[in-house]
């Protein structure tokens, strides 16, 4: 795979990614959305199905990665780091093309939620404040990730535990025979191990398990000129990049240790 390949599919998958998973979220969430109401369970099948699909799209450029955690677990793995840079730089650009495009797809929604009295209150053109979402607006979560408790050596373990289970999936059940990427069965894998993940360890932190997938959409949330937005929660931001990264470091170190 030559580095053009891999940004290309990197920034390709990843945009599908956010695209599809960041929808079903708007979908549940949005005034105006006919999904609207759907639940948790549907957010969380929906994100595996986002994930296979930007698999196999990206996958025969890319390897599909489409996860910077993925990216490092595999890169200690092999202790080798070409590319690494390329592979995060096309998933940032991805998860941010992403946001933007379901954004366009729900701009009515968006507008319509925004400016609903009974949805804002008073709070119009100010940050929303609360014991759980810090300030948090009313559709950051379609964008990002946050607590529902926030006590930070708890969310953070939650992202390190959440991310560690899928590397070390993909480490032992979804890598192709060059060992760099995705293979088709991988990617049906990981997609379930995804859904399996949501169920079981989204409640606390809503499972980023992937740094681009928070931080790019939650740039675009910060620059998106939408009315009654809120603010974009920096100050928990970079819970969903250092607990996914650690979380990667640590299944490349298990993988190492108890199946290299």
């Amino acid at each position: 795979m030559s580095s053009s390949d891999i940004f290309i599919g990197e920034t390709i998958g990843t945009a599908v990614l956010i695209l599809l998973g960041g929808g079903v979220v708007a979908a549940v969430t949005l005034k105006n959305s006919k999904a609207r109401g759907a639940g948790f369970l549907a957010i969380t099948i929906a994100w595996g199905f986002a994930v296979m699909t930007a698999v196999y799209i990206s996958g025969p450029l890319s390897g599909a990665h489409l996860n910077p955690a993925v990216t490092l677990g595999i890169a200690i793995k092999d202790g080798v780091w070409d590319n690494f840079a390329v592979y995060i730089a096309g998933q940032m650009l991805g998860a941010m093309i992403g946001a933007a495009l379901f954004v366009l797809a729900y701009y009515g929604q968006f507008h319509a939620h925004l400016t609903d009295r009974e949805i804002i209150g008073d709070t119009a053109d100010k940050p929303i404040e609360g014991p759980h979402n810090g300030n948090a607006g009313p559709v950051l979560g379609i964008f990002s990730t946050g607590p529902e408790i926030r006590v930070v050596w708890q969310n953070l373990a939650t992202e390190i535990i959440g991310t560690a289970v899928l590397v070390l999936a993909v480490l032992t059940q979804g890598l192709n025979d060059e060992g760099k990427g995705l293979s088709i069965l991988g990617g049906l894998i990981t997609a379930f191990v995804v859904v399996g993940i949501g169920l079981s360890l989204g409640g606390p932190t809503g499972y980023a398990i992937n740094p681009a997938r928070d931080l790019g959409p939650r740039i675009v949330h910060a620059l998106l000129p939408l009315p009654n937005k809120g603010g974009s929660d920096w100050g928990y931001a970079w819970i969903p990049i250092v607990g996914p990264l650690a979380g990667g470091a640590l299944a490349a170190g298990l993988y190492n240790l108890a199946f290299a």
